[in-house]
Formats: C-alpha cells, sequence, structure tokens
C-alpha cells in the first residue's frame, strides 16, 4: 500500500511538473550548438523528473522543483555529451589552440595575445576567430558544468552523492578552475561571469560591451581555450563526464 501510494505520489510530482521540463529545455537551447534539438532535450528531461521522483526525500528539506531542477538539467547535459553534437573539427580546433596558448605562455611568460595564438598556429587573423568561434558554439555548456560542480546542490542532499574519490577530483579541480578563471584577462573574465553568473545571452553582452554578437562569441570560445591551456593536467571531458 505505502509502494503504491509512493507511485501515485511521484505521477503526480510528474505530471505538476512537466512546464519545468520544457522551461529548461528552452532555457538550455539558447546556450548550445544549434544543432541540438529542443525534442531532444526535452525527452531527456522528462527522465531526470521521472529519476527525480523517484529519489526525492523531502526530509532533506529542499523543495521538490529546486531538486528536479538539476536532475532535469543535468540529463538534459548528459544527453547532450552523450549525443556529441559538436563536430570533430571542433574539438580539433579546441586542442590545437589550447596547446598553442600553452607554447606561447611558456616561451613568453605572460599573456598569449590573439596574434601571437594565430602566428603560432600558423593561420592568419580570421581564419584564427573563425575558429575560437567554432570552439565557443560547440563547447558553451562545458563552464556551466565546472560552476555547477563547484557548489553543485547534489553535493548537499544525503543519500545522491557519487564516488568519494571522484568527488575530491570534482572540488579540486573546481578550486583550481576558480584560480585559473581569476587569471584570466579582464574582459574574458566580464563575458564568463555576464553569461554564466548574469545569464545574459551573447547580443545582450555584445549591447553591454558595445561589440558585436559575433564579437562576444570569439571573446567566449577564446576564454574557453585559454582554460583548457591552463588547466595544463586536468582533462577538462573527463573530470566532468
Amino acid at each position: 500500500m505505502y509502494a503504491a501510494k509512493r507511485h501515485s505520489e511521484g505521477d503526480l510530482l510528474v505530471t505538476q511538473h512537466m512546464d519545468l521540463v520544457r522551461r529548461i529545455a528552452y532555457h538550455l537551447l539558447g546556450r548550445l550548438p544549434a544543432s541540438v534539438q529542443v525534442d531532444d532535450l526535452i525527452q531527456a528531461g522528462v527522465l531526470g523528473l521521472l529519476e527525480a521522483a523517484r529519489l526525492f526525500d523531502e526530509s532533506h528539506g529542499a523543495s521538490f522543483e529546486t531538486y528536479a531542477g538539476i536532475r532535469i538539467r543535468g540529463a538534459m547535459l548528459d544527453e547532450v555529451r552523450r549525443q556529441d553534437w559538436a563536430p570533430r573539427s571542433s574539438h580539433r580546433n579546441n586542442r590545437q589552440i589550447s596547446e598553442a596558448v600553452r607554447a606561447v605562455e611558456r616561451r613568453t611568460g605572460s599573456e598569449a595575445t590573439p596574434a601571437e595564438i594565430a602566428a603560432e598556429l600558423g593561420v592568419d587573423a580570421d581564419t584564427y576567430h573563425a575558429m575560437v568561434q567554432k570552439v565557443a558554439e560547440a563547447r558553451v555548456f562545458s563552464l556551466e558544468e565546472l560552476y555547477e560542480d563547484s557548489g553543485s546542490f547534489d553535493d548537499s542532499i544525503g543519500g545522491v552523492g557519487g564516488d568519494p574519490a571522484r568527488e575530491c577530483m570534482r572540488h579540486k579541480f573546481a578550486e583550481t578552475a576558480v584560480q585559473v578563471i581569476e587569471s584570466l584577462p579582464e574582459r574574458e573574465q566580464l563575458v564568463l561571469s555576464l553569461y554564466y553568473d548574469d545569464e545574459l545571452n551573447l547580443k545582450e553582452i555584445g549591447e553591454v560591451l558595445g561589440v558585436t554578437e559575433s564579437r562576444v562569441c570569439q571573446i567566449h570560445g577564446q576564454a574557453l581555450t585559454r582554460l583548457r591551456a591552463r588547466l595544463g593536467e586536468w582533462e577538462l571531458d573527463e573530470v566532468m563526464a
């Protein structure tokens, strides 16, 4: 009888929070590669909602909507990672630019400029900016995951944690990443803050900075590749898996 009651309550929670799934899906859609389909996000989000209804324990003090929101969003990002919508060229660009940044900064001992990075890659400025833009378009969710891992809601709720060693690694990674973010050029820090903390879109950030949406995308992409380069021994994708 208790199991039947729990099942009924779970069904009610799912029915009542379908709008939450759709809201999160459309919010994420504007921050992911154009090839990502909203129906795929919604489908993944429903699975996250079902999982939240099954695991939710109100005795921990959190509201179901808050708990479910994190489960739904996590399920959607898992689906994006699983499908890997980013073209191979974006992964290649990300790796090549990060390696070039490391090489320049190791050689000069100072912050690598776009001109220096382009020269290290052996390409002209326009080609370099196009490469950076592709990186940004394909990798916009990575830093979001990093921010969540540095203060994950799941960490504060008993019974939902993962492997302790892996969680320790995530926390160490997050601490290191915060230090690296603070070492970025001021404009790159500002774009990341406006995008992830204030949740402005690229067009809105462009209006704040007085530059084009395309230029904001380039700054964002360069910040991500510089992060990857300066994190060095950390393997971003592995830590965030």
